[in-house]
């Protein structure tokens, strides 16, 4: 379980959110779920959400740290075809 709410934890900390992240939001769900397994004492249910829910969210961290990635990449390609611009016209004076 602890694991569990440190895979949330650091979901969200990366960005994540449930209203953005599908995979967040279940997995906020099914760690829901298995603490009411807990309380039930059905502790193999339990182990069985949380494991869940804990690869859940650390897709869902994936998914934002890959976005997130992307956006930088997108940022640099630009500025490289920018700098090549530059120099095909100092080229061409």
């Amino acid at each position: 379980m602890r694991l569990t709410q440190q895979a949330l934890e650091q979901a969200t900390a990366v960005g994540a959110s449930a209203d953005d992240s599908p995979e967040l939001k279940l997995a906020e769900g099914k760690f829901a779920r298995a603490k009411s397994n807990m309380a039930d004492e059905s502790y193999r249910r339990a182990r069985m959400r949380a494991e869940q829910a804990e690869l859940d969210a650390r897709l869902a961290e994936a998914r934002v740290l890959t976005q997130k990635s992307q956006e930088k990449l997108n940022v640099l390609n630009t500025r490289i075809t920018r700098l090549r611009k530059q120099l095909q016209l100092g080229d061409a004076q």
